[in-house]
């Protein structure tokens, strides 16, 4: 008897604790946002959020504060699809350094209690502001603090800003905070930015603005096995969407998540003038010590250096020297890492 009782206030506090460290580590994601409505008060914050770099995070890092300073939660109101998208479609070359999963998955990492992924159309695009401050901020994130980018401009023609939102503060009980434009521009980040150093192959750059790996998520899908025959197996990768921005053509020393562990490997972004005539892009991976079969597994992988542009090589034998070479440069790479750590 006094066993069981014991068995049962163990598995009672166990199911409190987790409960606890659920509520307290797990990011809750909002995206069906027809009928909601956050309980608790809470700390906001707005934008896009596209590859949740250096100046994301300076915000993100004054949600923290603040929830510690007030015992609040923090939630990020971001929108999907992209608003450019949905405003200038026209401009349809515009490609995301973050799909909606890959945002989710760095504001989680970045300790975000909430994100709401609110979809964005014409009709959103016109509310006015009174109903974006009073029907959103207010009844659906139950704002209590709100921290904005500068220049921070929403509703119908844009016509909220600033001194908007000061005027519903003072009127709903919320408090408000802007970043400076000084301290944005000390950053000098912008996703734009980031985009043009990924195209024109500028990794340390564009990790720099980050402040952490590009990376991508992508399903293993079959291809020709040449990689097989030359030594040096490659998984095929397919993105989720080809709205996601891929690097410069090149061959690349990177990381990889698969299976819930984590490898090296070398990858090559191109055309595979050697060996193809199609001209289309290709991703491909040739994963270190690893010989599993993972086709159509979805694994995740970061970039960790350019090694160098595609070449068009005169034979297989070429071709299979230089990957020789790669892969003894990315060796190289792998034990200075290790003598750092």
């Amino acid at each position: 008897m006094v066993l069981g009782k014991f068995a049962v206030d163990c598995f009672l506090f166990f199911h409190k604790f987790l409960f606890t460290f659920l509520t307290f580590v797990l990011m809750l994601a909002i995206q069906n946002t027809e009928h909601f409505r956050i309980e608790k008060p809470a700390i906001v914050t707005i934008g896009t959020f596209d590859g949740v770099h250096l100046g994301h995070q300076k915000i993100l890092k004054r949600l923290q504060e603040l929830k510690h300073e007030t015992g609040l939660q923090t939630v990020v109101l971001t929108f999907e699809p992209h608003p450019r998208k949905v405003l200038f479609p026209e401009q349809k070359d515009l490609k995301l350094i973050t799909l909606v999963d890959e945002k989710l998955e760095l504001l989680d990492k970045y300790g975000v209690d909430v994100t709401v992924v609110y979809p964005f159309s014409k009709q959103f695009s016109q509310l006015s502001s009174e109903f974006y401050v009073k029907d959103i901020l207010l009844k659906q994130l139950n704002v209590k603090h709100l921290v904005i980018g500068y220049d921070h401009k929403f509703g119908h023609n844009r016509s909220g800003d600033i001194n908007t939102l000061k005027h519903y503060s003072s009127a709903n009980n919320f408090t408000l905070e802007e970043i400076s434009a000084q301290d944005i521009d000390r950053i000098a980040v912008s996703s734009s930015k980031i985009r043009k150093a990924l195209e024109e192959g500028n990794l340390n750059l564009a990790s720099e603005f980050l402040g952490h790996d590009f990376f991508l998520n992508a399903q293993v899908i079959k291809g020709k096995q040449l990689g097989k025959t030359l030594g040096y197996p490659t998984a095929n990768l397919k993105l989720e969407s080809q709205e996601k921005i891929i690097p410069k053509i090149g061959v690349y020393f990177v990381s990889l998540r698969v299976e819930e562990k984590n490898y090296f490997g070398m990858m090559s972004i191109g055309v595979n003038p050697t060996t193809d005539n199609d001209n289309t892009v290709k991703l491909e991976v040739n994963i270190f010590d690893f010989d599993g079969n993972i086709y159509s597994k979805n694994i995740q992988v970061n970039f960790l250096k350019r090694l160098r542009d595609e070449k068009k090589f005169s034979n297989l034998n070429e071709l299979k020297t230089a990957l020789h070479q790669d892969k003894e440069t990315c060796l190289q790479l792998i034990s200075e890492q290790n003598t750092l750590a």
